[in-house]
Protein backbone atom coordinates (compact mmCIF):
# COMPACT_ATOMS: atom_id res chain seq x y z
CA UNK A 1 0.00 0.00 0.00
CA UNK A 2 1.24 3.46 -0.77
CA UNK A 3 2.40 5.78 1.83
CA UNK A 4 1.25 9.28 2.03
CA UNK A 5 4.63 10.61 3.36
CA UNK A 6 7.29 11.91 1.50
CA UNK A 7 9.96 8.48 1.30
CA UNK A 8 12.83 11.13 1.39
CA UNK A 9 11.52 12.86 4.56
CA UNK A 10 11.51 9.33 6.22
CA UNK A 11 14.99 8.10 4.95
CA UNK A 12 16.18 11.80 6.43
CA UNK A 13 14.24 10.80 9.27
CA UNK A 14 16.22 7.55 9.58
CA UNK A 15 19.84 9.22 9.39
CA UNK A 16 18.92 12.31 11.53
CA UNK A 17 17.67 10.00 14.66
CA UNK A 18 20.56 7.54 13.71
CA UNK A 19 23.15 10.49 14.22
CA UNK A 20 21.91 11.94 17.32
CA UNK A 21 22.25 8.18 18.70
CA UNK A 22 25.89 8.09 17.74
CA UNK A 23 25.84 11.92 19.57
CA UNK A 24 24.30 10.49 22.74
CA UNK A 25 26.64 7.28 22.93
CA UNK A 26 29.36 8.92 22.60
CA UNK A 27 31.85 8.32 25.42
CA UNK A 28 29.54 5.47 26.25
CA UNK A 29 30.29 1.80 27.12
CA UNK A 30 27.61 -0.57 27.27
CA UNK A 31 27.37 -0.37 31.01
CA UNK A 32 27.87 3.23 31.80
CA UNK A 33 24.37 3.57 29.18
CA UNK A 34 22.82 0.64 31.18
CA UNK A 35 23.03 3.12 34.43
CA UNK A 36 22.36 6.69 32.09
CA UNK A 37 19.14 7.00 32.12
CA UNK A 38 18.93 10.48 30.29
CA UNK A 39 20.73 8.33 27.07
CA UNK A 40 18.31 5.29 27.61
CA UNK A 41 15.20 7.80 26.96
CA UNK A 42 17.13 9.81 24.29
CA UNK A 43 18.32 6.50 22.69
CA UNK A 44 14.82 4.88 22.72
CA UNK A 45 12.92 7.90 21.22
CA UNK A 46 15.34 8.05 18.71
CA UNK A 47 14.94 4.18 17.76
CA UNK A 48 10.90 4.50 18.12
CA UNK A 49 11.20 7.37 15.21
CA UNK A 50 13.25 5.72 13.47
CA UNK A 51 10.87 2.56 13.60
CA UNK A 52 8.23 4.75 12.67
CA UNK A 53 9.61 6.62 9.58
CA UNK A 54 10.45 2.71 8.46
CA UNK A 55 7.11 2.07 8.63
CA UNK A 56 5.96 5.18 6.87
CA UNK A 57 8.05 3.79 3.66
CA UNK A 58 5.48 1.42 3.22
CA UNK A 59 5.85 -1.24 0.02
CA UNK A 60 8.83 1.34 -0.76
CA UNK A 61 11.35 0.12 1.55
CA UNK A 62 12.65 -3.00 0.42
CA UNK A 63 13.23 -1.18 -3.03
CA UNK A 64 14.87 2.02 -1.14
CA UNK A 65 16.77 -0.12 1.87
CA UNK A 66 16.72 -3.51 0.51
CA UNK A 67 17.56 -6.62 3.11
CA UNK A 68 16.54 -4.48 6.28
CA UNK A 69 14.33 -6.93 8.52
CA UNK A 70 11.26 -4.38 8.32
CA UNK A 71 9.27 -7.05 10.77
CA UNK A 72 12.01 -6.76 13.18
CA UNK A 73 12.14 -2.65 13.22
CA UNK A 74 8.32 -2.71 13.07
CA UNK A 75 7.85 -5.02 16.34
CA UNK A 76 11.23 -2.96 17.93
CA UNK A 77 8.95 0.03 17.72
CA UNK A 78 5.96 -1.39 19.05
CA UNK A 79 8.13 -3.08 22.02
CA UNK A 80 9.00 0.87 22.72
CA UNK A 81 5.79 2.22 22.78
CA UNK A 82 3.82 -0.34 24.01
CA UNK A 83 6.07 -2.28 26.24
CA UNK A 84 8.41 0.33 27.58
CA UNK A 85 8.43 -0.82 31.07
CA UNK A 86 10.05 -4.35 30.28
CA UNK A 87 12.50 -2.51 27.65
CA UNK A 88 15.66 -4.77 27.40
CA UNK A 89 18.40 -2.61 27.85
CA UNK A 90 21.33 -4.77 25.89
CA UNK A 91 18.76 -5.02 22.47
CA UNK A 92 18.43 -1.48 23.00
CA UNK A 93 22.38 -1.45 23.16
CA UNK A 94 22.87 -3.80 20.28
CA UNK A 95 20.25 -2.33 18.59
CA UNK A 96 21.85 1.13 18.76
CA UNK A 97 25.15 0.40 18.06
CA UNK A 98 24.56 -2.54 15.75
CA UNK A 99 21.68 -2.33 13.98
CA UNK A 100 20.99 1.19 13.38
CA UNK A 101 24.26 2.60 11.67
CA UNK A 102 23.38 -0.03 9.12
CA UNK A 103 20.25 0.95 8.62
CA UNK A 104 21.08 4.81 8.35
CA UNK A 105 23.97 3.50 5.54
CA UNK A 106 21.42 1.92 3.34
CA UNK A 107 18.90 4.95 4.24
CA UNK A 108 21.23 7.03 2.92
CA UNK A 109 21.62 4.99 -0.40
CA UNK A 110 17.81 5.07 -0.56
CA UNK A 111 17.98 9.33 -0.05
CA UNK A 112 20.17 8.83 -3.35
CA UNK A 113 17.73 6.95 -4.90
CA UNK A 114 14.70 9.01 -3.97
CA UNK A 115 16.28 12.21 -5.30
CA UNK A 116 17.48 10.24 -8.74
CA UNK A 117 14.11 9.52 -9.20
CA UNK A 118 12.63 12.90 -8.52
CA UNK A 119 15.11 14.13 -11.03
CA UNK A 120 14.03 11.70 -13.87
CA UNK A 121 10.44 13.03 -13.18
CA UNK A 122 11.56 16.75 -13.32
CA UNK A 123 12.94 16.07 -16.71
CA UNK A 124 10.43 14.23 -18.15
CA UNK A 125 8.07 16.78 -17.44
CA UNK A 126 10.46 19.41 -18.69
CA UNK A 127 11.59 17.78 -22.32
CA UNK A 128 8.67 18.18 -24.92
CA UNK A 129 7.08 14.94 -26.65
CA UNK A 130 8.91 14.51 -29.33
CA UNK A 131 7.67 15.89 -33.10
CA UNK A 132 6.44 13.56 -35.64
CA UNK A 133 9.20 13.64 -38.30
CA UNK A 134 8.20 14.06 -41.78
CA UNK A 135 6.84 16.52 -43.93
CA UNK A 136 4.26 18.67 -42.15
CA UNK A 137 5.26 20.38 -38.36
Amino acid sequence: MPSRHDPADSLRHIIENAARVARYLKGLDQQSFARNDWARDAVERCIERVCEASVRLGDQADELMPGQPRSDIRGMGNRLRHAYDRVDVDLLWRTATNRLPELATRSTTGVGATRTATWLTMAISIVPPPRPSGGIS
